[in-house]
């Protein structure tokens, strides 16, 4: 329980890595502010079942607290409301700040050029994976300013400069991670951490829905894709910041762009289901 006491917000916490983050700052003992536009009582234009009341219970469950508070983050007065009321109700405090905003994967064509991709389309998920960021991070960074510390991690894919298949979906991700050393350069004065956090191949609920799969059947989808053997649960990832934010010296990653195989072996710890998945060494063998 080390980060008992501690305040996180966790942008885009509804599903997937946002979800196993905001789980695993819960069972450090965090209060955990989960953030994302599908509630019990209504859905997000992405029509998933999956919903924030569902994740801060998971959060309460671990062992810290999770608040959900339904948020746009595309829209700066939603977020500003978000952040306000978080400044209000723990007297000014804010020590981590998780951008997990994403929906950007029914934006994204993987099978043409970019010129022949909706342009719509790509610039919208600009706006979802880039934007909300900036506007996320524009309003919650000064609560950790004023208490000179803590830590801002960006959620990307991959870590490499290596391209990711599609010209949208690559500037989206490698835009968190310059943000996150954007960040790092102006936050270092005030004693502030920023980096990005990438998972590997990720056991997310949409992904296990793609392979027709559940949490607990995993393994089947192998027959369809031989990479998916190596998957990781989105705990892992969470576990991967969670451990960040615990560390003392987190400052020694500002700047940095690593994977949840970095930290875990960095760390110690291993996946929810007991694998010690390492996507980076994996890839390295492509």
């Amino acid at each position: 329980m080390d980060l008992e006491n501690h305040v996180a917000l966790v942008a885009g916490a509804t599903r997937g890595g946002g979800r196993g983050i905001a789980t695993e700052l819960g069972a450090r003992g965090a209060t955990v502010y989960v953030s994302g536009r599908s509630t019990r009582g209504r859905r997000s234009d992405m029509d998933r079942p999956e919903t924030i009341d569902e994740t801060a219970e998971l959060v309460d469950t671990a062992g810290g607290r999770g608040i959900a508070v339904a948020t746009d983050h595309t829209d700066p007065e939603q977020v500003r409301a978000l952040v306000a009321r978080i400044r209000d109700e723990q007297d000014g405090r804010l020590d981590v700040l998780v951008n997990s905003i994403w929906g950007g994967d029914r934006f994204t064509t993987w099978d043409a050029p970019f010129w022949e991709h909706d342009l719509d389309q790509g610039l919208e998920m600009q706006r979802h994976a880039v934007w909300a960021h900036v506007i996320t991070a524009h309003a919650a960074v000064p609560l950790l300013v004023a208490r000179r510390g803590g830590l801002v991690v960006e959620v990307t894919d991959g870590v490499s400069d290596g391209y990711r298949g599609s010209l949208f979906y690559d500037l989206a991700k490698a835009s968190a991670i310059r943000l996150a050393k954007a960040m790092a350069a102006e936050l270092a004065p005030h004693g502030v951490t920023a980096a990005a956090v990438s998972p590997g191949f990720l056991r997310s609920e949409a992904m296990l829905d793609h392979f027709g799969v559940t949490a607990a059947t995993w393994r089947d989808a192998i027959a369809q894709d031989r990479h998916f053997a190596q998957s990781e649960t989105p705990r892992f990832v969470g576990r991967a910041v969670a451990a960040l934010a615990a560390d003392p010296d987190h400052a020694r990653w500002s700047g940095r762009a690593v994977g949840s195989w970095d930290l875990a072996r960095a760390y110690g710890f291993d996946d929810a289901d007991g694998a010690h998945p390492d996507w980076g060494a994996y890839a390295a063998t492509l």
